[in-house]
């Protein structure tokens, strides 16, 4: 009987370990935060540095919070699972597990609870956290791309929707008929200049440069989540500040519900709208 219970736990063990090696293998990128709830700083101890130190020893792509991240994973963020660690309550010890979420915010996996006695924080928490990583030595993780995690953004490219394709042009075309009538009203206005006597004192109203105006209420930062037909951009708060649309366009999104599109240029997130007459721009601090 005892025998029979003992084969039992074994193939339950080994059926469990292969089923979280199959889920693990289907994501390429593990995100470690800069900062662990139970801490007061970012990397304190440097627990966050050793956290992406020991998912590489065990053969994990790591990623850090808020870096420029590869273009495969800006296209699809379920690429990525997002990394944390959890305190448990413990008088004499430290205690401490590693779970990774999905894109869905799901639990992939939960370690076993590492423990330390150490009684310095520093030396426990690295202690500890060691522990827990040992729950990866037998996974033998290999990333296997596979048909739900491959991203189909270059798909949506070569099918662009008709709606968005619409949106743009209706645009383009606002945007030349306020350049016209700019350029009509700068014509009719020199040419009453030239009428006027020489004598007179002639004011000539000079285009308006493009201006680079600050909204008030928009923060300094805003980070881009990901939703269906493309991101939501929030502030610290969170809040939404705005939701943009994909297009056809590399790096050219359209404004939901607002005459208006945001475009990389350079290095920078650059928002442009007509106010009146006048083109306005705004460089936006944006993080994918």
């Amino acid at each position: 009987m005892k025998t029979r219970l003992l084969a039992t736990l074994i193939t339950c063990f080994i059926i469990t370990n292969a089923l979280s090696q199959t889920n693990l293998n289907d994501y390429k990128y593990i995100i470690v935060p800069k900062k662990f709830d139970f801490l007061k700083k970012e990397d304190q101890y440097r627990l966050n540095s050793l956290t992406k130190f020991l998912f590489e020893k065990y053969g994990f792509t790591t990623l850090l919070e808020g870096e420029n991240y590869p273009d495969d994973f800006k296209q699809n963020r379920c690429l990525g699972l997002k990394s944390n660690v959890i305190k448990d309550s413990g008088m004499f010890k430290t205690k401490l597990t590693v779970a990774l979420k999905d894109c869905n915010d799901q639990v992939v996996f939960t370690s076993k609870v590492g423990e330390s006695r150490i009684k310095e924080y520093d030396k426990s928490y690295n202690e500890a956290l060691r522990n827990a990583f040992k729950s990866f030595e037998n996974i033998n993780y290999s990333y296997v791309p596979n048909s739900k995690n491959e991203t189909t953004v270059a798909k949506i490219a070569d099918e662009p929707k008709k709606e968005i394709a619409q949106e743009i042009q209706k645009l383009k075309e606002e945007i030349k008929t306020l350049k016209k009538e700019k350029e009509k009203a700068v014509e009719v206005v020199k040419t009453q200049a030239k009428e006027v006597k020489p004598e007179a004192k002639v004011v000539v109203e000079e285009k308006k440069p493009i201006k680079e105006i600050v909204i008030e209420g928009v923060s300094n930062v805003l980070y881009a989540q990901e939703i269906a037909d493309g991101f939501q951009l929030v502030d610290s708060s969170p809040k939404v500040v705005y939701r943009i649309k994909n297009t056809n366009l590399n790096h050219v999104f359209l404004i939901e519900n607002k005459s208006a599109i945001i475009y990389k240029k350079g290095e920078d997130w650059v928002l442009e709208f007509y106010k009146g007459n006048t083109l306005v721009q705004q460089t936006l601090n944006i993080k994918f």
